[in-house]
């Protein structure tokens, strides 16, 4: 099926949707129709559909009737996510859905009830690790044993606010799920990915509004200190990036082992090397830089050859549920005060 795999697209509100689309094209794809909804901007739907100009806008309806169409994507507004994908399992089709997959508790126990329901698949397409080749390059050299055990895993996933670009709904906590729900999100699937750690709990979390107080609903800080069964981590987001910088966010991970350590500055090496994928490595032989570019992103070639067989091999379906029920359990601990 993969040759044949048949995409539609259902949101488009958050640029991620390239990425997912370009990624599963790669892997054989062919698009067949997209969908939006009434929030959508215009200018969003018109550079969408000047990106795809020999693919049809249809209705939500009919692409989930249309029983040739096998994957759904949706980068939608965050809230509406999960409706999505539910609806779309119960028409028999496998979804990815940009990250975060939903933005509360029982949107996630919905969820659940629906796969295990349908036998569908729902996986979340976590970009800071799947459309990242220095993550790609972090695994091989960590099978390769050169940091041996992963104990921990230390986040930074800082965003440009740019409010002059935003939507309206960018700016309310109920439609975003908050900021450790959104934009953390990749850091859990990243801790839980390099630590292998199966259990997880959040130790603290913490979220914040320090720099936008005309805007009483956003979040633009937020931090977590969690452990696993594979090691511990901490993590911080934050809309803090100063237009200075010439990229998005300063996106890194640094990966701490038993003999030695890897980091990844994922988009830009300030003050170093031009681009992105920068991957250095310290161990008992010494200090190592590596250029991860064409490395590759074997996320979306498993994601197809997994709808064709019914398998795991991109990512295991409690692995997206984990990584999600994380993100929403420290919101709800960040908001509760708890931990302030």
């Amino acid at each position: 099926m993969a040759s044949q795999l048949k995409i539609g697209v259902i949101g488009i509100d958050h640029g991620h949707i390239y990425d997912m689309l370009n990624g599963m094209l790669k892997a054989g794809g062919v698009f067949a129709a997209w969908a939006t909804g009434p929030e959508t901007p215009e200018h969003t739907r018109a550079e969408f559909q000047a990106t795809y100009p020999h693919v049809p806008e249809k209705t939500e309806a009919e692409i989930l009737e249309d029983k040739s169409i096998h994957l759904i994507l949706c980068s939608g507004i965050n809230s509406e996510r999960a409706a999505v994908a539910i609806t779309a399992m119960r028409h028999g089709k496998d979804v990815m859905v940009d990250k975060p997959g939903c933005v509360s508790l029982q949107q996630l126990a919905d969820i659940r009830r629906t796969v295990a329901e349908t036998g569908r698949i729902w996986s979340v397409c976590f970009s800071e690790r799947f459309c990242v080749e220095s993550n790609t390059l972090a695994d091989r050299l960590i099978a390769e044993g050169r940091i041996g055990k992963v104990v921990q895993t230390v986040g930074l996933g800082p965003h440009r606010a740019n409010p002059s670009a935003r939507p309206a709904w960018f700016w309310e906590r109920q439609k975003t799920g908050g900021i450790l729900t959104d934009i953390c999100a990749h850091q859990f699937d990243q801790f839980l990915h390099f630590t292998g750690s199966t259990e997880a709990r959040i130790v603290s979390a913490f979220t914040g509004n320090v720099a936008n107080p005309d805007r009483p609903d956003f979040q633009d800080f937020g931090e977590v200190l969690l452990e696993g069964n594979g090691g511990r981590g901490y993590h911080r987001v934050d809309w803090l990036t100063p237009s200075g910088l010439p990229v998005w966010g300063d996106g890194r991970m640094t990966i701490l082992g038993t003999d030695g350590y890897i980091e990844l500055r994922k988009y830009i090496d300030i003050a170093g090397q031009p681009g992105g994928d920068h991957v250095f490595l310290v161990n008992g032989g010494g200090v190592q830089r590596f250029d991860a570019t064409g490395t590759g992103l074997p996320y979306f070639g498993h994601f197809a050859s997994d709808i064709e067989a019914r398998t795991e091999t991109a990512m295991t379906q409690a692995h997206a549920f984990m990584a999600t029920e994380l993100a929403l359990t420290a919101q709800a601990i960040a908001e509760n005060g708890a931990n302030k």
